[in-house]
């Protein structure tokens, strides 16, 4: 037998996992993709969609972004201070703390986003039905071992 294949059958639940992996790392790649043929980093496609789409009521500041994109600070202020220059973002003063900037999408910017979100409704579409399969089989499993 060769030593790479497995002596036994894969666990259902690894394989799930493998799967439900697999597609999550097939959409991030278009979503990269996307942006970039957008003429975006793909962290500024993720920048725009925290600012856009954060509850109302929010004060969507660099903490609030770095937090919700997993960055450093320092790495969130630089990506904020490209996407301004090129037009995608604002940065106004918080009336209420000097300290802070709130910061705001530009027609501009929420027009590429606009772009940008119809493609990713379109993949997520096609899909969300493996998608929903694989956590079906993950809660499956779940409810089995609890």
């Amino acid at each position: 037998m060769n030593a790479y294949v497995s002596a036994s059958a894969p666990d259902p639940l690894l394989r799930t996992l493998a799967e439900f992996r697999y597609e999550l790392r097939r959409f991030l790649i278009f979503s990269e993709s996307a942006a970039q043929n957008a003429g975006l980093h793909p962290q500024q496609h993720q920048l725009l969609l925290q600012v856009a789409g954060a509850p109302e009521g929010t004060a969507v500041t660099i903490a609030y972004a770095a937090q919700r994109l997993g960055l450093r600070h320092n790495s969130t202020v630089e990506l904020v201070d490209r996407s301004a220059r090129e037009g995608l973002l604002t940065r106004r003063t918080d009336s209420g703390d000097k300290r802070r900037a709130i910061l705001h999408i530009t027609p501009k910017g929420r027009q590429v986003l606009g772009h940008l979100s119809d493609e990713h409704a379109r993949e997520l579409n096609e899909l969300a039905p493996r998608l929903e399969r694989a956590l079906k089989h993950i809660r499956l499993h779940a409810h089995a071992v609890a």
